[in-house]
This record gives structure tokens, sequence and C-alpha cells, in this order.
């Protein structure tokens, strides 16, 4: 047998190398495509969107509304400056004690990740603009070590950020009944492509813990990032 074995022995080695790549190109024609999805607000928390656009659910319709706000250097930033790049956007205040911190700590790894990706930026809103001045801002991204050309953090008129947090990003909730334009907001990441579409959510407070459910984290956006980059 081992006779046998040595005469065939390169016959032997080329049929499982032949093996092997026949097996290798089976699983990837049957492995599933990696897909991100469209969302749509119909597709959202209906405690996260507005009323007026709550049940729309036009996959090519829903984008990020034009927006103008000032950001942690008092320029004006538009969606002119995230034309044609992939961006992660929050929301947050810099007073916050809570999930805040967390959240700033993982976009701070995040930046440090994509800081080589000239297509890849940050957006930050303040949900209390009326404390979170550009002043206020600028000492808090110094703070935190933010890098201005990858991550803006922007303040502007309240009515402007609820409803572009409601209407176009679908990711904070309203607070008080009392106060008009109140804001509650959670502790989504939002990725957005270079067609202005939102493509996924994120637990900005879970870095990379696998918890079981279909909430990924900021490790997993990492990767979504990159899959866009190579889909672009």
């Amino acid at each position: 047998m081992k006779d046998l074995f040595y005469r065939y022995r390169y016959l032997f080695i080329t049929m499982g190398v032949i093996s092997a790549v026949i097996l290798t190109l089976f699983y990837n024609a049957l492995k599933p495509e990696k897909q991100l999805p469209i969302y749509t607000p119909a597709m959202v928390n209906p405690e996260l969107v507005d009323s007026l656009v709550q049940h729309q659910n036009n996959k090519m319709k829903h984008k990020i509304a034009d927006f103008s706000f000032q950001n942690q250097n008092n320029k004006t930033i538009t969606q002119n400056d995230y034309k044609d790049v992939i961006y992660v956007a929050d929301f947050f205040f810099t007073t916050c004690p809570t999930i805040c911190p967390i959240m700033t700590d993982n976009m701070m790894w995040l930046q440090e990740q994509i800081k080589d990706m000239p297509d890849v930026k940050l957006l930050s809103f303040s949900v209390t603009p009326d404390i979170d001045t550009p002043e206020v801002l600028r000492k808090y991204a110094d703070e935190k070590g933010v890098i201005d050309a990858k991550w803006n953090m922007v303040t502007g008129n309240q009515k402007d950020i609820y409803y572009l947090a409601r209407q176009s990003f679908l990711a904070v909730k309203t607070g008080t009944i009392g106060e008009l334009y109140d804001m509650v907001h959670t502790e989504n990441f939002i990725l957005v492509d270079k067609k202005g579409r939102i493509r996924g959510f994120y637990d900005g407070t879970n870095l990379k813990e696998n918890k079981g459910d279909d909430t990924k984290n900021v490790t997993q956006l990492l990767e979504d990032v990159k899959w866009l980059r190579s889909k672009s």
C-alpha cells in the first residue's frame, strides 16, 4: 500500500489540490453575498420617527435632508461637506453623564480606524444646542482628541436639529410633552452611504460584544463601512 501511494504520490497530491480548489469554489458560490439594507422610516421603531414620515417605505425617496449647522470651529457645515463620502452620525450632548462618554470613546476608536480613509467621516449633532455652543464643542473636541478633518461636532437651531433627527436620521425620541422640540437621544450610530441613504443602525455603547440579537456593535459598523467602500 505504501509502495502504491509512493508511486502515485504526485497524482494523489494533484487530486487533493484540485479537490480543495473545487470545494472552495463551491463554498464561495453558495455563500450568501453580503448585503446592507436601505432603511426607510417604515422600517424603524416609530418612537424614533416623526409622524409626517412614519409610514414612508420608498427606498429611493428617503435620504438625509439638507442641513446647515456650526461646528466646533464655528464653521458652517452643510450636506455638501459630506457629499460623496460615507459617514457615521450620532446625537449627543457634552454634559451627558450616562451613555454619551461611552459613545464618544467608541467614536474615537472609530476615528482612529478611519483616519486614513479619505472618503469616510464622522458627524455628531448636539441635542442641547443652547448649551453646546461652538466654543463649548471646541473645548470638548480638544479634550477628546477630535481630528477636525474627520469629525464635525455641530450645533445650531434646536428645531432644525429636532426635525433632522426625527425625519432624516430616525434616531431621536421626543422628550417632555410640555417642551416643544425636546429631544431624548439614543445610543444609535447611523451609517450613511455616499448617496445619503441610511444603511445601518448600531449600538454606539457597544464596541465589540456580541449580544446575540439583531443589534450590531461598533466593530461590525467598521466592517460595514469597509464593505460600502468596496462597493463604491
